[in-house]
């Protein structure tokens, strides 16, 4: 039993030892900015027939969506 109780208080003092997660280096982002979604050119896949807005044209892409959410519906598809 004392076995069993040494072995449980190392393993809760061994969770307590997480190291600092610091960024190294200088900590700016560093990626490829993001362009507005609507300034996308549309998918050219065949398999994606739904997918035409016009580029640059946000009003456009929001129909899509729109459209794109509906036929994800199932009381919508289906007629219910």
């Amino acid at each position: 039993m004392r076995l069993l109780a040494l072995i449980l208080a190392v393993l809760l003092v061994a969770a307590c030892g997480e190291r600092a997660q610091v960024a190294q280096g200088e900590r700016t982002y560093q990626g490829k900015r993001d362009t507005k979604a609507w300034d996308n050119a549309p998918p050219a896949d065949a398999t994606n027939a739904s997918g035409k807005w016009t580029q640059g044209d946000k009003a456009s892409w929001e129909a899509e969506i729109k459209a794109r959410q509906l036929s994800q519906n199932e009381y919508q598809r289906i007629g219910r």
